[in-house]
């Protein structure tokens, strides 16, 4: 098993994927104890529930439970994370849960209404979305609504191709200011020999290219028979 605080150099210019600049510095890996990337710093894990959490481009339809005129208002979160609400005005709902909002709208209404209940239900999410590319069927940005495992990833972009390397699949993931990688094998979570790991909005998941190899290059000579999941944190050397 590879051990903690391993420093591993790759002699590459790494660049990150579809939504991300490249990376002009020479990067290292720092492999990490443990074989789970860690939850992003915004994720609220207890009870095990993963909220969604509201941004940009969001789809939103809000009722106000005994008013009409009040109920089934299909709005959408604008570029600065809000939304217009009759009698409210202008709601800040970008990183807070559909709940979170609810509650926002009801203390505005509170003002006119007599003690107001008010549903907001995520229509269609353009904010909360994970990137998958390399070798599936239809690369592309796709919904994080709920728990959404690396699998489900995968088989939201329609499942892996023919040339697929189901042993080379990276998850890309910032938590705080660090960007993570995890190198992960298809088939051994297939198989049930680890588990599926769980997928969160803004990962990139990159199948089978040669990316994988690269990167990972350095630490596959030294441990050739991987068994668990390898992360690691992504340095940069100027």
């Amino acid at each position: 098993m590879v051990k903690s605080a391993t420093s591993v150099c790759v002699a590459i210019l790494l660049s990150s994927c579809a939504t991300g600049p490249l990376l002009e510095s020479r990067p290292s890996l720092v492999v990490l104890p443990g074989t789970e990337l860690p939850p992003p710093t915004n994720v609220q894990l207890a009870g095990g529930a993963r909220p969604s959490i509201l941004g940009p481009g969001d789809k939103l339809i809000i009722d106000v439970f005994g008013i009409e005129e009040l109920s089934k208002k299909k709005l959408q979160v604008d570029a600065g994370g809000a939304i217009s609400f009759p009698l409210v005005g202008s709601v800040e709902v970008a990183g807070k849960s559909p709940a979170e909002a609810a509650q926002i709208i009801e203390s505005g209404l509170a003002r006119y209404v007599r003690d107001p209940h008010v549903a907001v239900n995520l229509e269609e999410t353009n904010s909360q979305v994970v990137t998958v590319e390399g070798e599936v069927k239809e690369p592309g940005r796709y919904p994080v609504l709920g728990h959404l495992t690396l699998l489900g990833a995968v088989a939201s972009a329609k499942g892996t191709t023919e040339f697929s390397r189901l042993s080379q699949v990276i998850v890309y993931r910032t938590v705080g200011n660090q960007q993570l990688a995890a190198l992960y094998d298809l088939k051994a979570i297939r198989t049930g020999r680890y588990e599926d790991p769980d997928i969160y909005a803004n990962d990139i998941v990159v199948v089978g290219e040669s990316q994988a190899r690269r990167v990972f290059k350095d630490v596959l000579q030294a441990v050739p028979l991987v068994t668990t999941p390898i992360v690691a944190a992504i340095t940069y050397r100027r």
